[in-house]
């Protein structure tokens, strides 16, 4: 064991890492999504979800704002539509619109669900703290959805070798899924 700087020791144990893409709205302004890598289970019951949010991004100003979203789980169907939500600011683009993202709406608010996620939970937020340059959004589960299709694997964020099959690509962005080949 060496002592190193923070990057390099991150570097180690970010990937393969899960991924989730949040849904968010407010007022009159239409949905968006933001592509994330932190975000937890915090409790069983009742059930409870935290997602960590940049100060600067346009997500956190709806989050702020409307005090539910939508944390989805994204299929490796989603990985070209995954990697432009978390490279695009919604601020300027309507994501769902431009990349075909299929959406249905949910049971809590208008504040829609994806088709193609492995799974959706519907959150209602109960608290936040501000932690450095982020806020985590601590949000209690209401609803729950799962895909009909039990054949479709979660979408992950990979490194590039050949244990990890790359499904999509944008600068040093890899998602893809596990090389199941033996």
């Amino acid at each position: 064991m060496i002592q190193c700087d923070y990057k390099n020791a991150v570097k180690r144990m970010d990937r393969p890492s899960r991924l989730a893409l949040v849904v968010s709205k407010s007022g009159n302004r239409g949905a968006n999504i933001i592509t994330l890598g932190w975000f937890m289970r915090t409790s069983i019951q009742p059930p409870m979800f935290a997602i960590s949010v940049g100060l600067t991004r346009y997500s956190h100003e709806l989050l702020s704002e409307n005090r539910k979203f939508v944390l989805s789980i994204p299929s490796t169907k989603m990985a070209e539509q995954v990697l432009q939500c978390g490279t695009q600011t919604g601020m300027n683009v309507n994501k769902i619109e431009e990349f075909n993202i299929k959406v249905k709406r949910g049971k809590l608010s208008d504040i829609p669900i994806l088709i193609d996620a492995v799974a959706n939970f519907e959150c209602k937020t109960i608290t936040q703290i501000r932690s450095g340059d982020h806020t985590i959004f601590i949000g209690e589960v209401k609803y729950s959805w799962q895909n009909e299709n039990p054949n479709l694997e979660q979408l992950l964020s990979i490194p590039d070798d050949e244990n990890y099959v790359a499904l999509a690509k944008v600068g040093n962005y890899i998602v893809g899924k596990i090389n199941q080949d033996d």
